[in-house]
């Protein structure tokens, strides 16, 4: 699995570094997460500037790809340009968005009329694609998923894993990075959140 974490200017640190972390517990299996930019460095909403490890393009080779959010996602989705530079398709590709990240789901049009999930400050804007939000920190719909608060990139990931590898592969996933002491309760809530959006059958040969 190769997955592209597309990183835009103003990028939130949590939801690109998180959910590329998690991801990255599955490099034993081939697995691979890459920061994913339109220009060879990109600077986070805090000042962070990173250098990029795949180009734009890189998205629509990729087998799946998360989406996070940032301070310019508004500006980005109203640039047809840069839309037009992200190619993803929902039939070959596992796809999720995170926060601000569903606004350019939506404008790409791989919402269309099914619920999603956002943060607060994006929801009115998410809305006004023609994108019904709901309160929940989750939610998928066959290859697509969408995640509301900054915090919910694990839950992003773990579905990821779940989806291509197996429901036991994300809980080791989760299970290294979740606290100490709190470990087996922070992995059952979040399979509670993940397990009835993942596929159990899934053809993995398509990988």
């Amino acid at each position: 699995m190769q997955i592209a974490i597309l990183t835009f200017e103003g990028f939130n640190e949590l939801d690109s570094f998180i959910a590329a972390t998690i991801l990255n517990r599955m490099k034993p299996q081939g697995w691979a997460a890459y920061i994913t930019a339109p220009d060879e460095t990109v600077t986070s909403m805090n000042g962070v500037t990173v250098q990029r490890q795949r180009p734009l393009d890189f998205a629509a080779q990729a087998d799946a790809v998360l989406i996070g959010s940032g301070i310019r996602t508004r500006e980005i989705a109203a640039d047809a340009a840069m839309l037009g530079r992200i190619a993803l398709d929902p039939a070959r590709q596992l796809i999720g968005a995170q926060c601000s990240g569903t606004l350019l789901l939506a404008k790409l049009g791989l919402v269309g009329d099914l619920p999603a999930c956002t943060d607060l400050t994006t929801k009115p804007w998410v809305m006004e694609a023609g994108v019904r939000v709901i309160d929940a920190p989750f939610v998928a719909h066959g290859n697509v998923a969408t995640a509301g608060g900054c915090l919910s990139a694990p839950y992003l990931a773990a579905w990821m894993i779940a989806q291509g590898g197996s429901m036991a592969d994300a809980e080791a996933a989760l299970h290294y990075v979740a606290p100490v002491g709190e470990k087996a309760d922070y992995v059952a809530r979040a399979r509670a959140v993940i397990a009835p959006f993942v596929e159990a059958d899934r053809e993995l040969a398509a990988f």
